[in-house]
């Protein structure tokens, strides 16, 4: 393949505009051809704002008039699993931001669905090619640290941007489904080889948005791997003053820290306040860190240039549906663990409409 990879944009909403912005600066072996919202007025607004020449409200009728290699999913997570199988079937390389999906069924059946078709599936977790995160993971990898015997990845927020992510019918939970699936990924990528998960066990609650959720929005989830390593998740919807996202990792010959934003950003003082000043930060007045680079920095662009090389040179992804499906699985054991309290032994799979019912008493039966 020696023109563009023609893409497929499905979403219009934050994660859409940041996907797009990664396109348009860095990744130029990729053409956006079309953009898919269920809103006409959002499609269409986001085409004109991007240059993008096509804009559709129909999936259908997206997969058979665009004429794309690839589409990118960045959709609500309960149109990941239907969406990704039409566009298998139709002969499209996938794309899709996290989480993989809503349950494991539906994992297993787009995993099937895309190997039947020889398709790609791509998993975009961005914390596998965040530059700083990336220089950490090289690091031991070099035998810097000795060996690493516990990672720790915290991120926090005051809560989501789209109205959907609150409702768990629509998201199937709530900060655990939204940042724990980065941190469940972090833990499996730093350690190279993609090893067995041992045991999760968590503690969840709503401590500041029960009038908005039924989901979680703090959590701390303990990973045991089968190596012996511990992974703790801390992930918060409840954290107010702005996005955190910090990573700890021990080795018996050293440690190393890494902080997504701080020391990606200016110290700013500003009495009236201003335009942006970092993701979910409620008010840019006094003082506060004005990120820069946002996207690079958090790996977008890595992420979506390597996904683009991998069509255009038929190259297997480094993140894959099989790893989504994995991540998954976690977060249905550390929902099982905070309604019992107790460890829960991998692997680990029961039957239920969305994973945060495991924690809701909501099972259905057992696998």
């Amino acid at each position: 393949m020696n023109n563009k990879v023609k893409v497929a944009l499905l979403g219009s909403g934050f994660i859409a505009d940041i996907h797009m912005e990664s396109y348009a600066r860095f990744v130029p072996d990729a053409e956006i051809v079309a953009v898919f919202s269920r809103n006409s007025e959002n499609a269409e607004k986001f085409a004109s704002k991007h240059g993008i020449a096509n804009w559709y409200t129909d999936i259908d009728l997206l997969l058979s008039e665009s004429d794309c290699d690839v589409v990118d999913i960045c959709l609500p997570n309960f149109l990941h699993a239907e969406t990704t199988i039409k566009a298998a079937k139709a002969g499209k390389h996938i794309i899709i931001e996290k989480p993989l999906c809503v349950t494991l069924e539906e994992a297993d059946e787009m995993i099937k669905t895309c190997k039947e078709y020889n398709r790609k599936l791509m998993y975009a977790e961005e914390l596998c090619f965040a530059p700083k995160y990336e220089r950490v993971r090289k690091l031991v990898e070099s035998g810097a640290i000795g060996d690493v015997y516990m990672l720790k990845n915290s991120e926090k927020h005051s809560g989501p941007h789209s109205d959907w992510f609150w409702d768990v019918n629509l998201s199937g939970g709530g900060a655990l489904m939204d940042l724990g699936c980065h941190a469940m990924q972090w833990f499996r990528w730093m350690l190279g080889g993609k090893p067995k998960v041992k045991s999760v066990y968590a503690n969840m609650s709503t401590v500041l948005h029960k009038d908005k959720t039924d989901g979680e929005d703090n959590v701390v989830a303990i990973v045991e791997f089968e190596n012996g390593c511990i992974g703790i998740a801390e992930d918060s919807w409840a954290k107010h003053g702005g996005m955190d996202d910090k990573i700890e990792v021990y080795g018996t010959e050293g440690v190393s820290y890494a902080d997504l934003f701080i020391g990606n950003s200016s110290l700013t003082y500003s009495k009236n306040g201003y335009d942006y000043a970092l993701e979910k930060m409620d008010s840019t007045q006094g003082w506060t860190f004005t990120i820069f680079e946002e996207a690079f920095n958090q790996g977008y662009p890595q992420e979506l240039k390597h996904f683009i090389e991998c069509v255009k040179y038929d190259k297997e992804p480094l993140v894959t549906g099989e790893d989504g499906r994995a991540v998954l699985e976690m977060i249905y054991a550390a929902y099982e663990s905070a309604r019992t309290g107790e460890k829960v032994m991998l692997p680990f799979h029961k039957k239920v409409d969305k994973p945060i019912d495991l924690w809701l008493k909501k099972e259905q039966s057992v696998n």
